[in-house]
C-alpha cells in the first residue's frame, strides 16, 4: 500500500522544486510517487530528512562511485552526452535500486541532506551588506547547518546581477551570478563588509579533504548542473585558502556559549538556509527564544527561510528593539531572488 505522506513529497518534490530545473529528477519524482517498492525502500530514512534528495542522492553517490547499470547513461555528471528521458528510464532506475539495495539502504540511514548551495550566496551578499549599513558595525557570522562551511566564504567571492557590474571580492577565484526580480534592487557595496568573526555549527561537519564527504556533497548537486558543480569545486579550492572554524554539534544549543566568544564592537548575525526544515519544532522554538535574548543586551541578525514559510526572512534587534522583514521568494539553488527590504 502507498505511503500517502510519502508519495505527496516525491510528487511535491517533482512539481514544485524540479519542473524546469531538472528533467530527470521530475520525471523520476512522478514515477516514484506511484511505486510502493520505492516508496518502501524510502522508510529507510530517518525522521526529519528530505526523502528525494536523500534518495537521489543515494543513487548518483554510487554512480559517481564507478557502480556500473545502464542507468548511468542517463547522466551528463557520469556520461557526457548523457541519454534522454525515454520509456526505459524508470524501469532502469527502479532496477539499479533493486539490484542495489544493499547499498542504499545504509546510505539512506546514515547521510545526511547537506547541499553546500553556493549560488545562496547571490543573496547573502546584499542581504548582509544591508546589515553592516543598519548597524555600522563589523559582522560576527554564525552558520547553523554549515555542513562543509562554502557559505560561509561569501566575502571571499565575487558577483554580478545582469548589471554588467561586479561586485564583492576583487579577483576572486569563484563567481557567483544571480537575478534579482521584483521592483526594488538592493544596495550593493563594490568590496563586502568588514568581518570581525565566523563560525559554522553543524550536527555532522563535512571535512571536504575527506574524498567521502566531498563525493557525497558532489551526489547531492542533480547531475546536469554543471555551473553547479564548477561553483563548489571552485569553493572547495577556495577553502584551502580561508580555513574556518567549524563546530560539530547542535547549533541551537551551541548558541549561546558561541555568542559568548565573540567581540563585543560587532553586529551578530545568525544565518541559515533551506536548513530549518529539518529542524524539529521545539528547536526552531528554543533558536528563536534564544535570539530573543541576544538581542536584549546586543544587536542581533537573524537570516533564514524554510522555517514556518519558503520566504526569506530577516528578523533583527538593534538597541533592544526587534524589527521582523520578509526580503522575499528565492530560487533553491540561488539562481534568482526578491528583494523587498
Amino acid at each position: 500500500m502507498l505511503d500517502s505522506q510519502m508519495a505527496k513529497n516525491f510528487m511535491n518534490f517533482g512539481n514544485m522544486e524540479c519542473k524546469g530545473s531538472s528533467e530527470i529528477y521530475e520525471f523520476l519524482s512522478v514515477k516514484i510517487a506511484e511505486d510502493d517498492d520505492l516508496l518502501d525502500l524510502c522508510q529507510a530514512v530517518p525522521k526529519g530528512q528530505p526523502v528525494p534528495n536523500l534518495l537521489f542522492g543515494a543513487v548518483h553517490y554510487l554512480l559517481l562511485k564507478g557502480t556500473v547499470h545502464p542507468l548511468k547513461d542517463y547522466y551528463r555528471s557520469v556520461t557526457n552526452p548523457q541519454r534522454k528521458i525515454d520509456n526505459e528510464t524508470f524501469s532502469n532506475f527502479k532496477d539499479f535500486c533493486d539490484r542495489y539495495r544493499n547499498e542504499i539502504v545504509p546510505i539512506l540511514e546514515s547521510k545526511f541532506v547537506q547541499t553546500n548551495e553556493v549560488r545562496r550566496c547571490g543573496y547573502l551578499y546584499p542581504v548582509f551588506s544591508w546589515i553592516y549599513s543598519k548597524a555600522e558595525k563589523p559582522l560576527s557570522i554564525i552558520e547553523i547547518g554549515t555542513s562543509a562551511g562554502l557559505q560561509l566564504l561569501w566575502d571571499h567571492y565575487s558577483y554580478s546581477y545582469g548589471t554588467g557590474k561586479t561586485y564583492g571580492s576583487e579577483g576572486a577565484s569563484v563567481h557567483v551570478t544571480s537575478e534579482i526580480r521584483g521592483k526594488r534592487a538592493p544596495f550593493l557595496p563594490t568590496e563586502p563588509p568588514p568581518i570581525s568573526s565566523k563560525v559554522g555549527l553543524d550536527l555532522n561537519i563535512s571535512d571536504l579533504s575527506n574524498p567521502e564527504d566531498y563525493l557525497w556533497l558532489k551526489a547531492l548537486i542533480w547531475p546536469k548542473h554543471q555551473e553547479r558543480l564548477k561553483l563548489f569545486d571552485s569553493a572547495a579550492e577556495c577553502l584551502k585558502e580561508n580555513p574556518l572554524n567549524l563546530v560539530e554539534g547542535d547549533g541551537v544549543l551551541l548558541l549561546s556559549d558561541i555568542i559568548e566568544t565573540l567581540p563585543e564592537d560587532s553586529a551578530v548575525c545568525i544565518f541559515h538556509t533551506h536548513v530549518a526544515n529539518q529542524i524539529p519544532n521545539e528547536s526552531k522554538v528554543d533558536l528563536l527564544d534564544s535570539i530573543t535574548k541576544i538581542g536584549r543586551v546586543r544587536d542581533v541578525f537573524h537570516i533564514y527561510n524554510n522555517m514556518w514559510d519558503r520566504q526569506l526572512h530577516l528578523d533583527y534587534y538593534v538597541n533592544g528593539v526587534e524589527y521582523k522583514k520578509t526580503i522575499g521568494a528565492t530560487d533553491g539553488h540561488g539562481r534568482w531572488f526578491e528583494w523587498n527590504l
